[in-house]
């Protein structure tokens, strides 16, 4: 039978062995892109060849973007159908099933989980797929009826926003994929607390599971504590730090709507006497709170992406140390200060080292305790740094 997909081929310099060995991606400057490359439409399912048009892969093609080719199966001929879809889904839905006894968790972790920008997470019977690549948008139908076969869903919404689907070219408009959207804020229990998740307008898929175990560790270590928790979201680390006994918690977020369900969250958990939020510019509440000479057993700081690509590297590990050196004095003496990134582009290493600074600018001594990343529903691609995106370090701060 003739294959009648289309060819893709790599420059003769180019690193076939990387495909051949497990990389995930083909950049623009890696593949000839003449007139008839460029002519393959978004999204368009190809056959990958080396400089000597030996087949390499099965790869889905998008002229538009950075990333020009991404490996949905080392196989060159292999059919990416609904039945592919179902075996890629259903494998991803073993993992999860085996490590958690309720389904709140991530489903998809994009190329770690062989479909390649696709984010799929589950709350309960509803799913949020975020579709990042274009190979995606153009199966999303398939993708959804696939994702209702292996799990039962009867609900799935389609999240497009994001800065992801932009660089790939792509539209902002959610959709209802299956079912009825829900009205409210859906409750979700991780770790013993109760978190509110807003699935239609909330940031991402609606909640982050990634940083799971490292709420986990945190309230492990907020028995009776005073728990401060910069930029919470909906209460990240600090209604964790609840469910792990602590005597009080604030939440400081720059979204009123986010902190509105912290509260939410806390009232489920019967902890709102515990609980209070306070709304603000980061910098600006750490800044105060020092003036006011506020001290805290725990403090947690997990802002968002400050290195989001390499371009923007050392502004944001600068902007790392500025939140360690002001958070570092409000620790009471012997108290534990929490630091996390999301910035695939700032590696531990150079992570640690800006945390570590800020601390000693601040005129505080530190140990390293412990250091955290995502939990093993966002499973790493090995030949994909990006993929190893969080970092959670852990420091018990000296007198």
């Amino acid at each position: 039978m003739t294959d009648t997909r289309p060819t893709l081929r790599l420059k003769p310099k180019a690193n076939a062995r990387a495909i051949r060995h497990g990389a995930p991606w083909v950049y623009d400057n890696e593949a000839v892109t003449d007139r008839r490359t460029k002519n393959i439409p978004a999204g368009a399912i190809a056959v990958l060849e080396d400089g000597e048009r030996e087949p390499l892969a099965t790869v889905a093609v998008n002229p538009n973007s950075r990333i020009i080719a991404r490996v949905l199966d080392r196989d060159p001929a292999a059919v990416i159908d609904r039945a592919w879809l179902v075996a890629r889904l259903t494998a991803a839905h073993a993992h999860r099933d085996h490590l958690y006894d309720a389904p709140y968790y991530r489903l998809v972790h994009a190329e770690a989980d062989g479909l390649p920008g696709v984010i799929i997470d589950r709350f309960g019977d509803i799913a949020v797929i975020q579709p990042n690549a274009a190979w995606a948008d153009v199966l999303i139908e398939d993708i959804a009826s696939a994702l209702a076969e292996v799990t039962g869903v009867t609900t799935i919404l389609k999240n497009a926003a994001g800065r992801a689907r932009v660089l790939e070219g792509l539209d902002q408009e959610n959709a209802v994929l299956l079912g009825t959207a829900p009205e409210a804020a859906l409750p979700v229990p991780m770790n013993g607390a109760t978190y509110m998740a807003d699935l239609m307008g909330g940031q991402k898929t609606g909640l982050f599971y990634d940083q799971r175990p490292n709420h986990a560790f945190a309230a492990g270590l907020s028995k009776d504590a005073r728990v401060l928790d910069v930029f919470s979201h909906v209460g990240g680390f600090a209604l964790a730090a609840l469910a792990g006994g602590a005597s009080s918690a604030l939440s400081v977020d720059g979204s009123a709507p986010a902190l509105e369900l912290a509260e939410q969250g806390a009232a489920a958990m019967g902890a709102s006497d515990r609980f209070s939020t306070r709304q603000g510019d980061a910098f600006d509440v750490l800044t105060q709170l020092g003036e006011e000479g506020a001290q805290f057993d725990v403090v947690i700081c997990d802002p968002p992406a400050f290195a989001p690509s390499k371009r923007s590297l050392e502004q944001g590990l600068r902007a790392y140390e500025r939140i360690a050196r002001l958070a570092a004095p409000l620790v009471a003496p012997n108290g534990y200060l929490g630091l996390c990134s999301c910035s695939h582009a700032a590696s531990i290493e150079k992570f640690r080292a800006s945390s570590t600074r800020g601390i000693g600018r601040a005129g505080r001594t530190s140990q390293l305790i412990h250091t955290g990343y995502a939990g093993a529903d966002h499973p790493q691609h090995p030949n994909l740094a990006e993929s190893g995106y969080l970092k959670a370090l852990f420091y018990r701060v000296l007198p």
